[in-house]
């Protein structure tokens, strides 16, 4: 689930561009949504298009987001047993395969091209490449050995699995349609939940296993496309003005205004001997948190030194999506809950009473700094700068810095001989090693990671950061090769 969630990140990544795209276009057109407007139309029925393809894209992305050495083959043999799946499985093709008439076909099949089938397509075909990318046929063959031997195979995988769910997808759908049924039943108060859940689960990695199940067609929900579809989801009722957005909407209170708020107050309780290193790590977290959304800097500098703080950061993550669900209090994103996202969504039909979310985030920056000040300062937490000596990360912009820091964290992680696999995400170095525990956290954090999250004996992640993380996992790629 880990390397899931993982790839998952894969097809996520585009949703930025049809944010954008989209929220261009509601912005030069905001009261015909496109209909007074040809080029506003341009710009919505661009991001569309990636916003009605999504179950493709998580096929595809799935799949190479899993593969062993990231090739485009694996990306292909995704979409070809996706290609494969949802046209045996349509209406009108189990019409003809099973003899009944077209009314009689379970509605499970009309829904057939989803995201969760994309996501288990991509799983699969990332599995069969893994195995058999490498395998040498017969002379006779040869010319379809090695990757031309993948979508052979995943396209008669892509049968095999057809004819399977020609039988149980009916029951799993009904069964999410369930689900999201009752999820979508507890209003307020699931989307208050969700937001709990989804920052507690951040800690070993595992929001992204729970996030698809409200913000993509896995049960129904899917609450990132029938908000950035606007006018579109208005017009086809999956769009619901008040409604579309409420596990979206408060976040951006607390990505925005509360996480910064605890950024000042871990500035403010940190010792006078560390205040300026304590400041420069706080403005640069704080900052990619306000503008882009992106926590995980800020979260993981207090995650493990003070876990109380971050369970309080969890219950204060649900109130915030409770009260803009309750309220009514609605905009959403593209890639997380920062300004740019806000101010994309602002002009989208079903963005309403948006601006009530900064007054909010105002609130909760108080809030935030608040309690975050009075539980270190009466529980004496640790948090960073505060009862330690804190040391200069150590350069690294140059090419030679890189690769000596390169070098220090493979050291740190117990040595060459204990790495198995270098990858990464936005944030986080995502190693298997031969055993978890050989790391050196503390020198680790000395390097300038955030946190280390062990993952089982056989898992390490390694906190580091947005934009300085893909370039140091390259790095320990080439030492390690060589």
């Amino acid at each position: 689930m880990q390397k899931v969630g993982k790839a998952l990140m894969v097809p996520v990544a585009t949703l930025p561009a049809a944010a954008i795209l989209m929220g261009v276009g509601y912005w030069l057109d905001p009261v015909g949504w496109g209909s007074e407007s040809i080029l506003a139309a341009f710009f919505i029925k661009s991001g569309a298009a990636i916003i009605d393809n999504m179950s493709v894209l998580f096929a595809v992305g799935v799949a190479f987001g899993l593969s062993r050495d990231k090739n485009g083959s694996a990306a292909l043999a995704g979409f070809v047993m996706f290609l494969v799946v949802t046209t045996l499985l349509s209406p009108g093709t189990v019409a003809q395969l099973t003899g009944v008439d077209a009314d009689a076909v379970p509605a499970a099949f009309g829904k057939i091209n989803n995201q969760f089938i994309g996501i288990l397509v991509g799983i699969l075909s990332a599995e069969i490449y893994n195995r058999y990318s490498t395998v040498e046929l017969p002379q006779a063959l040869a010319f379809f050995s090695g990757k031309r031997l993948v979508p052979i195979l995943t396209s008669i995988a892509g049968m095999v699995l057809s004819f399977a769910l020609l039988y149980i997808w009916p029951a799993i759908y009904d069964a999410l349609v369930l689900l999201g049924i009752k999820l979508q039943g507890m209003g307020a108060v699931g989307a208050g939940l969700f937001g709990f859940f989804n920052r507690l689960f951040l800690s070993v990695g595992m929001h992204h296993a729970l996030y698809p199940v409200f913000w993509f067609d896995v049960v129904g929900i899917n609450d990132i496309p029938n908000f950035l579809g606007g006018a579109e989801s208005i017009a086809n009722g999956t769009g619901i003005p008040g409604t579309t957005g409420m596990y979206q909407a408060g976040f951006f209170p607390i990505m925005m205004f509360g996480l910064p708020g605890a950024a000042l107050a871990m500035y403010h309780c940190s010792d006078a001997k560390n205040k300026n290193q304590v400041f420069a790590i706080m403005v640069a977290a704080a900052t990619a948190s306000f503008f882009t959304g992106i926590t995980e800097p800020l979260e993981f500098s207090f995650m493990f030194l003070a876990p109380l703080l971050f369970l309080l950061h969890a219950v204060l993550t649900g109130i915030s999506l409770y009260i803009a669900a309750s309220m009514e209090w609605m905009a959403g994103f593209g890639f997380s809950a920062g300004f740019v996202d806000l101010v994309l969504s602002s002009q989208n039909p079903l963005a309403t009473n948006w601006y009530m979310l900064i007054v909010q985030g105002l609130v909760f920056f108080a809030l935030y700094y608040a309690l975050f000040r009075f539980a270190i300062i009466k529980f004496n937490l640790r948090t960073p700068g505060r009862g330690e000596e804190m040391e200069s990360e150590q350069e690294s912009a140059s090419p030679e810095g890189l690769a000596t820091l390169a070098k220090d964290y493979i050291e740190a992680i117990g040595g060459a001989d204990n790495i198995l696999e270098v990858d990464n995400c936005i944030t986080r170095l995502r190693l298997t090693v031969k055993d978890s525990s050989a790391a050196d956290s503390d020198k680790l954090k000395a390097l300038g990671a955030a946190g280390v999250v062990p993952v089982g004996k056989g898992g390490l992640q390694v906190i580091i950061g947005l934009g300085k993380v893909d370039k140091v996992a390259e790095q320990m790629k080439k030492v390690l090769a060589s």
